[in-house]
């Protein structure tokens, strides 16, 4: 087992992870709450049942995919728990990926003020990244995650058996934010899923590292943190006016890393020996396609970007690969 510190809870990295869920319930109360999604609950219902045994199981099922994370389904599994008679000291258990997790997380965040909820991750991009640092979210017609709440959850369980049943282009999904992880912070990263685009437990370990390290510096997103936004400006403006189903996350950020690192080197900040690589090896995960989005057709979504400013927007660019800053942008600056 894998065991990672962040302060105020673990996150354990260890096949049959599952086994270890009853550790962090209330075995007295005999009851926990699940959130997960139609995919998810198809392909482990059942054995996190039998995990579960002796325990009553309310469980909330959404659909698949980014157009469930919304005002609609956070009311409708609100009620459903009340319904259900959920309290103050249960637990709630966010089974799936990073929808799942953002979702399930702000439901724990804002019911009864707070209650204890558990992170089991199902996608490698959520067990990189979206399980991580404690935020939680929903998307509104205005743009990505602008409603949510910074809420840790009691721990995060990462089984990477879970991983197998993931198509090529899903788990590349999650390696393009390892990769991010890896450009911002981690050279050895970048380098070594530049070699070889399969993961194991160490490299799960060391992309969620990077993550942990700008978390601890700064919790609530006003400045370290900041740098885990490299590519998503462009990116969410992607998923944004694609209604988030031509594009998966990753999908959406590889074309935002791209952006950023354009716009660097025609700023001079950024070395020019980059991009192909990167370029390259997104091409190989088929993350990216020709002809390649133009910046200039996501400007008019950037304007609910979080991290505008009042004299402009607070990008994130690399200088080197392992190396990343931000820099107060307007517009023009962009194309």
């Amino acid at each position: 087992m894998i065991k990672i510190n962040m302060n105020n809870y673990n996150i354990l990295i260890e096949s049959n992870v599952f086994a270890s869920l009853r550790d962090f319930l209330d075995e007295i109360n005999k009851r926990v709450f699940i959130v997960t999604d139609t995919n998810v609950d198809n392909l482990y219902g059942k054995e996190l049942a039998n995990i579960l045994d002796g325990f009553e199981i309310i469980k909330y099922v959404i659909p698949s995919g980014e157009t469930s994370k919304n005002f609609k389904t956070y009311e409708a599994i609100m009620h459903h728990f009340l319904s259900k008679g959920i309290k103050r000291f249960d637990t709630l258990i966010a089974f799936g990926g990073g929808v799942v997790g953002d979702l399930a997380g702000f439901v724990a965040a804002t019911l009864f003020r707070g209650i204890d909820y558990i992170q089991i991750p199902t996608t490698l991009l959520s067990q990189v990244d979206s399980s991580i640092g404690g935020k939680t979210g929903i998307d509104t017609p205005y743009g990505k995650n602008l409603i949510g709440a910074f809420y840790e959850p009691k721990v995060v369980l990462i089984d990477p058996n879970f991983l197998k049943s993931l198509d090529d282009i899903e788990y590349a999904n999650g390696l393009s934010e390892m990769i991010k992880a890896g450009l911002i912070m981690d050279k050895d990263l970048f380098d070594q899923l530049e070699k070889s685009q399969t993961v194991n437990d160490e490299l799960i370990a060391q992309a969620i590292e990077v993550k942990r390290k700008v978390v601890l510096l700064d919790p609530f997103d006003y400045k370290e943190r900041m740098l885990l936004n490299f590519g998503h400006t462009f990116g969410h403006a992607i998923e944004f006016k694609h209604q988030y189903e031509t594009y998966k996350h990753g999908q959406a950020i590889a074309y935002g890393m791209l952006m950023s690192i354009k716009i660097g080197e025609r700023l001079n900040l950024t070395n020019t020996n980059i991009y192909d690589r990167v370029y390259n090896l997104f091409l190989k995960l088929k993350l990216i396609e020709l002809p390649l989005l133009n910046p200039k057709d996501y400007l008019d979504y950037l304007k609910f970007d979080k991290k505008h400013l009042s004299n402009g927007l607070n990008f994130v660019l690399i200088d080197e690969i392992g190396s990343a800053f931000t820099k107060t942008l307007e517009l023009k600056d962009l194309i």
